[in-house]
Parts: structure tokens; sequence; C-alpha cells
């Protein structure tokens, strides 16, 4: 691997043997008390679609999901700025977007194009695919990307209070892995990254991977967590990424109770099976309707998640499971103010 995060390898030195002493979650290390089970209900695909904006703005203002990310290239930002703008004070973020999937609706760089040619496919748009990028991009490129996506946000009158990776994208080469990390400790913005016990990750990569290759890429990331966390900037103990696959194939033709309830019974699964610490559990919530089905096939799970998040059952079961619910800014804030 090559020597991630040079920028902070004195200070990562310095502290590993007090860290390795560690046995507390990294929400403990944040000041929550001992065993508790905190959780970020986040939105991704901010800004995709006018449809994703109504979905995400319902499910923060209406519901009970708090966190959102914004996908900067996207036509459709300017519309979800000014419903930001109705409802101050939200937890947004930045889905920092490298790749452009859908076949018919795309989106290309925000950086000067003759410097980002790695991440542009012949029709002119990012790459569709998470290996494609992989592949073309240089580090580089992707940081230049990643630096015109927070200016755009800032230009937008968003300041950021995280950043995370449209398809994983930034986690596929350790040296884009790299870039995100700099750019984020730089701009003193947290940086999604999972490195605790990681109980729910583990699980879909070894369902996606096999044992042997989720077991590495998770010694990995616990690994560089404690990079993370000496550049200031807070970790999650877990991830949970699995929402968008909880389908089925009659789901196109489910009336919207039967999609609610469907995801219901899935996320109140979830958050039973929750450990402690704090985990970012991600959704897809879009208003969809017909003329979404024009972008994606994905409409059905996606409207189920907005369903679920104003669903009262899911209030009711983080209430009386005692689960506490935080956000980036404050996963931020007590960064600053719980360190070692």
């Amino acid at each position: 691997m090559r020597n991630m995060f040079c920028t902070f390898v004195c200070v990562f030195l310095s502290t590993t043997l007090a860290a390795t002493a560690y046995a507390a979650t990294f929400a403990e290390r944040l000041g929550y008390p001992s065993g508790a089970r905190v959780v970020i209900l986040h939105v991704d695909d901010g800004g995709m679609s006018h449809q994703s904006n109504v979905g995400v703005i319902r499910s923060l203002t209406e519901g009970v999901a708090n966190s959102v990310s914004v996908m900067m290239p996207c036509p459709w930002v300017p519309e979800l700025r000014t419903m930001f703008e109705a409802h101050p004070g939200l937890d947004v973020g930045l889905h920092l977007t490298l790749t452009s999937e859908w076949k018919g609706y795309r989106w290309g760089p925000l950086a000067s194009r003759d410097k980002v040619k790695g991440l542009i496919d012949p029709e002119g748009a990012l790459w569709p695919s998470v290996e494609e990028v992989a592949r073309h991009a240089t580090p580089e490129e992707v940081e230049l990307e990643i630096r015109a996506q927070i200016a755009r946000s800032r230009g937008l009158g968003i300041e950021p209070t995280h950043l995370d990776s449209h398809m994983g994208t930034l986690f596929a080469r350790d040296d884009f892995l790299e870039r995100y990390i700099k750019v984020g400790a730089e701009e003193g913005i947290p940086v999604m990254f999972p490195g605790g016990h990681v109980t729910a990750l583990k699980a879909q990569l070894t369902s996606d991977l096999g044992e042997s290759a989720a077991t590495e890429r998770v010694a990995r990331a616990q690994s560089m967590a404690e990079q993370v966390w000496a550049a200031g900037l807070p970790v999650l103990d877990d991830l949970h990424n699995t929402s968008y696959g909880w389908s089925e194939a009659g789901d196109a033709k489910a009336s919207d109770q039967e999609l609610a309830d469907a995801k219901v019974n899935r996320y109140i699964a979830a958050l039973k099976a929750l450990q402690p610490g704090v985990t970012m559990m991600i959704m897809h919530n879009t208003d969809s309707d017909a003329n979404f089905a024009f972008i994606s096939d994905s409409g059905p799970t996606r409207r189920g998640d907005m369903l679920a998040m104003l669903d009262p059952r899911l209030k009711d079961v983080l209430r009386s499971e005692g689960i506490v619910l935080t956000t980036w800014r404050e996963l931020g804030e007590r960064r600053k103010r719980f360190h070692e």
C-alpha cells in the first residue's frame, strides 16, 4: 500500500501506541455514552432529479431522516438549494460524484475539462462505472474534481457538513482515497470513513466479495481509521449500505402502502441489529413517479425509502430502542471538542 496521508504521518506515529490501546468505539471517543447506538439516517443523491429533491426535503422535514449529501455536477442542484433556503440548518454534505451511470441522463465534471481528461468518457460525461474511473483517472484529476465540487457548493451558499462518495468511487483506489482524506482534512470537512467494528459493512462485503477479501478490506480500513482520526476528522464505527437492494420483483406494481411496509420492516430489523457505536445508514429517498422511470428503474426502492422515513413506526422504534440520532455537523463539532 502506498504511504497513505503522508501529511499526517508524524502525528499518526506519535499517537499509534495510545490509539491501539482503545477498546472504546469511535462514538465513545466522540463523547457519547459507553454502549450508545448512534445513527445518521442519511439520504444520498440530492440534486440528481426533481423527484430526488422532493424525496430529500420530505424525508428531512416530515420524517426521521436527518442528513443528506448533494451531487454537485447534477442539473437539479439549484432547485435543491432553494429548498434548503426554506429549511435552514439542515445537515447538508457533498456526495462527491465521479461517475454518471444512467444511460439517457448524464452529467460531466465541474473542473476544467482540459485538466481532468481522465474523468471524461467518449460521450463527454463522467464515466458510467467505478471500474472505468479507476482505470482512466489520475489522483491529481480526482483531487481537482473534488475541489471543484466543494467550490460550487460554497458558491451556492452551501457550506458542506461532510463529504462522501457516490458509488464508492473514491474507495476504488488507495491513491483516490488518499486525496479524499487529504482534502477533507485541509478543508476541515468530515469525510465518510467507516473504521470501527464495521459489523454491518463486513457482512455486506462478505456477501459481495467473500470472507477472505472482506476481512482484508476491513483490516485495512481499521488501520487507516487512526490516520483519519489523527487528521482531526471523526470516524464511523459502521456503515449500513444495503437498503438500495431491498427490492422485490413485483415492486413496480406495488402500492405505496406495500412499498412502505416492506421497507419499514427491513429498517426496523436493521436498527434493532445495530451494534454500539456511530453508524451511518444510507438510503436514496425519492418521490419517484412516471417521469423518474425515464432515468432509472430504481424508482420503487427509492420511493420505499422515502415512505419508510415518513412512517411513524420508525420513529417509534428509534425511541423504544434508545437509539441516538446524530448528524455529520454534530460529529464534526464533537471531534473538535474531544481529541487526544
